[in-house]
């Protein structure tokens, strides 16, 4: 009998642990809106296929790409605004350096009555604060040009946002339809990654060590895969397991239960 017993002790090793996986996609996640507005397109022809570059959700996007126009619009005209106010200033400059000039030669000289001075000081002053007001009125015009253009910004992202496509994902669930309302964080559609398949287990603690290393059986059968991801943090659900990860080749079928060995 002890004989009996200790060959089994030796042999229970080499057989591994034994779990029972579904083969999911890899990764399968929610779009949510990022913006507001009605749903004037939702295709779903395209439910379980693969996306294209096709918008497969469209939200009303006509008031921005109207107020988009505008704003593009009046950037353009500030900015024409702004190269001549620019073009101004410069010349103020020039005559303001003259006129101080000017002034500096005839403010001491006998042969000019004060009336003439002071015509000539009045100009000066007059000069400069005309450079001063045109100087306010460029900062105004830049002040707009900036608000302006964050404002496109924001409204070029709200028209791509209102596009919805995912190229190269299964479409999985579509959650509105023609007619609905988007709103910030409201979910869309679901969608999910096939390029490669994920096995998750759960194990005990004691097979964690070197388990990255070691040789995964799937129905049988030896394979090239690895553990790929070891989460090392106990399961919220799975009270004292472990989550196991294993990416594999995608299927022609998901969600078929498989048996995985590791040893």
């Amino acid at each position: 009998m002890k004989y009996i017993a200790i060959c089994f002790f030796l042999l229970t090793p080499l057989f591994g642990a034994k779990y029972y996986s579904k083969v999911e996609p890899v990764d399968i996640f929610t779009i949510a809106s990022s913006v507001q507005g009605e749903v004037v397109f939702a295709d779903e022809s395209k439910l379980g296929k693969k996306l294209d570059k096709t918008p497969f959700i469209l939200i009303d996007a006509k008031v921005d790409v109207a107020e988009l126009k505008a704003v593009t619009k009046k950037i353009a005209t500030l900015e024409e605004m702004i190269q001549a106010d620019k073009e101004i200033v410069k010349n103020l400059q020039e005559s303001l350096v003259r006129k101080k000039q000017n002034y500096e030669n005839i403010k001491a000289l006998s042969v000019k009555s004060k009336i003439q001075k002071d015509t000539i000081y009045f100009d000066l002053i007059a000069t400069k604060n005309q450079l001063l007001n045109t100087k306010k009125e460029l900062a105004n015009y830049i002040s707009q040009v900036a608000d302006l253009k964050a404002k496109k910004i924001r409204l070029e992202k709200s028209i791509h946002d209102k596009t919805i496509s995912k190229e190269g994902y299964v479409l999985y669930e579509l959650y509105v339809k023609k007619g609905d309302v988007a709103t910030p964080a409201k979910p869309l559609a679901k969608v999910a990654d096939t390029s490669k398949a994920i096995l998750t287990l759960y194990v005990d603690r004691d097979v964690l060590e070197g388990i990255e290393k070691k040789t995964v059986f799937i129905d049988g059968k030896k394979t090239a895969y690895k553990v790929s991801r070891v989460i090392p943090i106990a399961d919220s659900v799975n009270l004292s397991k472990y989550k196991v990860q294993i990416v594999i080749d995608a299927p022609k079928i998901f969600s078929k239960l498989v048996k995985v060995e590791i040893q």
